[in-house]
């Protein structure tokens, strides 16, 4: 086993047990809310921006999303942009760059995905890659599942447990059969995930 899937498996460990104490029962896959509102996406450290300033080709350029979730562009030598929408970070670049440029329009546009990770999805324990995913419009486990090889040999699949905050706060937590999806196409299985669900595979017992 390398460092990298011990460290997985331990988180996997850890959430099971911080996971538990919300709730003792669990409610069927079947019985997961659909994903019917498209959440808009928000910006991350790791992102990459394109941002263009009309009419200023000097101010345009193309930018990453630093660690400390911030940018810096020419004018702009620091600003916040991890947690705001791209339309957000438009309007506070344009009232910065309005003291030195007459009536700024800025368009931001994201070129490559990380987000913030409280919503990526995070698939922990027995997959084969496990890892935290950007978050996909319309993703399901089943896409989460192609992005992280499928299961070991040592998973208890049917036995998954997809874990997600929820709005009132507190956290629900599903059952969800990833055996009978990967192995049976029982597409009845496969459900709608949402930014910030926890996806946890247990291993086996026997």
């Amino acid at each position: 086993m390398t460092r990298h899937s011990s460290i997985f498996k331990a988180a996997a460990t850890a959430l099971v047990l911080a996971v538990s104490g919300c709730s003792s029962s669990y409610v069927d896959a079947p019985d997961v809310p659909p994903a019917t509102d498209r959440p808009t996406y928000v910006i991350g450290p790791g992102d990459g921006l394109q941002i263009f300033v009309w009419r200023n080709p000097d101010l345009s350029t193309s930018v990453p999303v630093r660690p400390d979730g911030r940018i810096s562009i020419p004018l702009v030598s620091e600003m916040t942009a991890a947690g705001k929408t791209p339309p957000e970070l438009a309007a506070d670049l344009e009232e910065v760059l309005g003291e030195y440029v007459q009536s700024p329009s800025v368009t931001v546009i994201v070129t490559t995905f990380s987000g913030p990770f409280d919503q990526q999805v995070r698939i922990v324990g027995e997959a084969t890659q496990p890892q935290a995913l950007p978050y996909r419009d319309k993703m399901t486990v089943l896409d989460a599942m192609i992005s992280v090889g499928g299961l070991t040999d040592y998973a208890a699949g049917n036995r998954a447990v997809l874990v997600r905050e929820m709005p009132g706060g507190g956290r629900q937590q599903y059952r969800v059969r990833i055996d009978d999806l990967l192995e049976r196409g029982d597409i009845s299985a496969n459900v709608d995930l949402l930014p910030g669900d926890i996806i946890i595979v247990p291993q086996s017992w026997f």
